[in-house]
């Protein structure tokens, strides 16, 4: 399989994704628009962010950073976070166990 044989698709405007699924985890690579906002939300599953390209602002439980690439960040369980693309971004999360929601 190759990334580009995968269809894209936008989740959330400004926000379009390729998702990978395996039985326990689910990979999204996101193509993210500047200024595009993630709004508040939790989940019950665990979620690592890594940015690949760009700049992107991301708040959990109420601190905020702006990461860049090559820096990775651990959303635990069911806290809040929310964010925003201070560029074009690409990101890569994963998240356990698979995102039914993304299927």
């Amino acid at each position: 399989m190759h990334l580009s044989e995968i269809e894209s698709k936008e989740i959330i405007e400004g926000y379009k994704a390729k998702f990978v699924h395996t039985k326990t985890i689910t990979l999204a690579f996101w193509e993210v628009d500047e200024n595009a906002v993630l709004p508040s939300h939790s989940h019950f599953h665990e979620q690592t962010s890594q940015v690949l390209e760009g700049q992107f602002q991301l708040t959990i439980d109420g601190f905020s950073k702006i990461y860049e690439p090559g820096e990775i960040v651990v959303i635990p369980s069911n806290a809040v976070h929310e964010g925003k693309a201070i560029t074009n971004c690409k990101l890569l999360d994963i998240f356990s166990p698979v995102r039914e929601d993304y299927l």
